[in-house]
């Protein structure tokens, strides 16, 4: 196989040179060119042809979201942005998602030198996952739609389902904006976990919650009622457990070590869940790289749960689904825009 041909586009000499070291150490990674702003990096792209752009987002001359915009419609490509783990850097990444960027690396705010290079396993498999990604799966022009409109003439089955369970990663943001946007205000309380650090998921929910008729919030705590017509996103850096309570289902969030290499981890939800009794559960997996959620989901198969993935062709990376589909624990694997329709005709007409 050739390696990935990589373009680094950051103003910071020291990331640059980081990045650089950190991609150069993989035998399937190769970095062809740096540029520190965005005029040279058109300029190289134009020349070099990389296979993917990792972009920071502030840079001088032009931002990296403009850049973005520019590099999507003109040119299509993956791209993997460059984040700061702030508020404000945490929102400027969700637009760059929503813009086509097929993933992030969140620079530590401190000790860049030595903190940096502990993530290179992390950053060189997001280069090789992006490389992979279908671009021309991402939908970079806003959809019009009228968000969760009630379906016509149709009861909704109270009892149909008690809870709703999703689990995403690269490519999720899209997704779950997708999904989510094309449901009504009368559904069962949606667990959600998406890859994902802390500080971000606040901001990704928000984002969720200004184009859904349902209301998404961040799971930040334990001791959280889930609510039919709510949608609950797992904290970034916590693992979020569902547990049984007078009647009703309870959050609980915990620091345990990763599962799967994640923290929230999609299993962690999914076995909770399945976990308790007499639970009516819809499961569905969404886009993203790896294997979490497949071995949760056969758990929530085995205890009676319908089973959901989202199918290869509408995926950006076809990842967790596709462990899921292959070990058999899959009821229906669906494209993206059929997902929500599946979900509201279950509730509906089930």
């Amino acid at each position: 196989m050739k390696p990935i041909r990589v373009l680094i586009v950051d103003d910071s000499e020291l990331i640059r040179q980081l990045l650089s070291t950190i991609l150069s150490g993989d035998d399937h990674i190769e970095v062809i060119g740096v540029a520190e702003d965005p005029y040279e990096a058109r300029d190289k792209i134009k020349k070099l042809s990389p296979d993917v752009i990792t972009l920071d987002i502030e840079m001088p001359k032009m931002d990296g979201i403009t850049f973005l915009k520019n590099i999507m419609r003109l040119r299509p490509l993956p791209v993997v942005m460059v984040s700061t783990l702030t508020e404000k850097g945490a929102e400027i990444t969700m637009e760059a998602l929503e813009l086509g960027a097929i993933d992030f690396v969140a620079k530590p705010k401190v000790d860049l030198l030595s903190e940096l290079p502990r993530m290179a396993g992390e950053i060189c498999a997001k280069i090789k996952q992006a490389a992979r990604a279908k671009v021309s799966n991402l939908q970079v022009e806003e959809r019009i739609r009228v968000a969760g409109s009630q379906p016509a003439r149709a009861q909704f089955k109270r009892n149909a389902l008690d809870l709703i369970v999703i689990g995403a990663s690269t490519g999720g943001t899209l997704a779950l904006k997708d999904v989510l946007s094309d449901l009504p205000s009368l559904m069962p309380p949606i667990a959600v976990v998406q890859h994902m650090p802390e500080k971000f998921t606040t901001s990704f929910a928000d984002r969720l919650n200004r184009t859904s008729a349902l209301n998404v919030i961040e799971c930040d705590e334990s001791g959280m009622t889930l609510k039919a017509g709510s949608v609950y996103i797992a904290k970034g850096g916590e693992h979020m457990k569902l547990v049984q309570r007078n009647g009703g289902l309870i959050s609980l969030l915990e620091s345990s070590p990763p599962v799967n290499r994640h923290r929230p981890s999609v299993d962690v939800l999914f076995d909770s869940v399945a976990a308790m009794e007499n639970l009516k559960v819809l499961a569905v997996l969404l886009t993203g790289m790896g294997a979490d959620g497949a071995n949760g989901m056969g758990n929530l198969k085995d205890h009676g749960a319908t089973t959901v993935a989202q199918d290869e062709a509408s995926s950006i990376v076809w990842g967790m689904p596709r462990v899921a589909v292959e070990t058999g624990v899959v009821d229906k694997v669906l494209p993206l825009n059929k997902i929500a329709e599946y979900l509201v005709h279950y509730c509906y007409k089930h």
